[in-house]
């Protein structure tokens, strides 16, 4: 009860400054009433309760899940990598190790991704922007496929421990080729969508995950190698996106030079 209270009291002092802002432009710049003042008010209120609970949910069900997942899948049955791993061979079948980790990632990544309320919304947006041509779900099912593709990558990094700089490089080296390249209807689509999957039900789970197996392989930090999931899995759904617009221009000119 006490984490409730402290939750929504925490809640009231975040929102507080967004109500002064949006009461201040709409009573003293624009010199307008506040329109449907109570339904406004029962509504407000309804979002401090809904993100008070919501928060006490992630803190005492959705990060502990994550880390007991984690603990578990990477836990005594694993040894790590070896420290002493003489070569590249080496380093591979010790991170072979931890397959199902990266199982669990991927699967993980790509069930939370079709929850994402933020995402469903821009899937619903582009194709009544887009007069139908936009699919929603090939959308969101292409947005998911390259969150689980980062997140796997994320853990596999953790475990062998490469320096996250080289994947978030190489990555966005990759992507602006493929910006040049994409259909550019689809480019701003594909950037918005890296935003929208690291949103209220992808980021804690994953930033559980990675905290969770880096504290149990073997030479990890949980601060300096638990943390960058979450950049995966901003940066791949844009090189996924953007390669399932790639796709569908191709499969649309052969149709009609047929």
């Amino acid at each position: 009860m006490q984490l409730l209270l402290d939750s929504l009291l925490g809640t009231i002092k975040d929102i507080l400054p967004i109500l002064f802002v949006i009461g201040f432009f709409q009573t003293v710049a624009l010199k307008q009433k506040i329109p449907n003042f109570p339904r406004i008010a029962f509504g407000m209120m309804l979002v401090i309760i809904g993100l008070s609970i919501f928060l006490v949910g992630l803190e005492k069900g959705v990060f502990p899940i994550g880390i007991e997942m984690a603990n578990q899948l990477s836990g005594s049955s694993f040894t790590g990598v070896s420290a002493d791993a003489s070569d590249a061979a080496d380093v591979v079948v010790d991170a072979a190790k931890y397959l199902w980790v990266y199982v669990f990632a991927f699967m993980i990544g790509f069930s939370t991704t079709l929850a994402e309320p933020a995402l469903i919304a821009v899937a619903l947006k582009a194709r009544e922007i887009s007069t139908g041509a936009i699919s929603p779900w090939g959308l969101r099912i292409a947005v998911a496929l390259g969150v689980a593709i980062g997140i796997s990558l994320g853990t596999y990094r953790i475990v062998v421990g490469t320096p996250l700089y080289v994947y978030i490089i190489t990555g966005y080296i990759f992507l602006v080729i493929q910006t040049f390249l994409s259909p550019k209807m689809f480019v701003p689509l594909a950037y918005d969508c890296g935003g929208v999957t690291t949103s209220t039900v992808t980021v804690p789970l994953v930033a559980a995950l990675g905290i969770g197996l880096a504290t149990n392989v073997p030479g990890r930090s949980p601060l300096i190698d638990g943390f960058g999931l979450i950049a995966f899995a901003s940066l791949f759904p844009m090189i996924t996106v953007l390669g399932y617009a790639k796709i569908a221009e191709i499969i649309s000119k052969r149709s009609v030079n047929k």
